[in-house]
């Protein structure tokens, strides 16, 4: 059996064998070596989807739902959890803001994947 030298979630190098499976004391993960090999292919391809909080693929043209309230930067106004925002815009943000889109009472707005799911 192959023996792996890390833990693949922590990095420790403090683990051990237990029956099949590799077991890392410091922060509980327990693989399989085959397992990995398997994880490693599949980190390979990049997933450039964009997904919701509940890990639901979305397009442009999706009507989408704020599942939490947001704080408006630089207002003192807030963007109530169950909002619908129709017609969303996918974009390239550099800091986490993927969605582009319009909501009635407050206008354009930038808006986390992690904070809507799709309707």
């Amino acid at each position: 059996m192959q023996e792996p030298t890390n833990c693949p979630k922590c990095h420790s190098e403090n683990i051990y064998q237990d029956g099949n499976l590799w077991v890392c004391p410091e922060c509980g993960h327990e693989w399989s070596p085959h397992e990995s090999q398997n994880e490693k292919e599949e980190e390979a391809v990049l997933d450039t989807q964009i997904r919701d909080a509940h890990g639901q693929v979305l397009a442009d043209g999706d009507t989408v739902i704020v599942i939490k309230d947001l704080k408006v930067k630089g207002s003192s106004s807030v963007v109530k959890g169950g909002t619908k925002v129709k017609n969303i815009r996918l974009v390239d943000g550099g800091d986490g803001h993927d969605i582009a889109c319009k909501i009635d009472g407050f206008g354009a707005m930038n808006l986390k994947s992690e904070y809507v799911k799709k309707a």
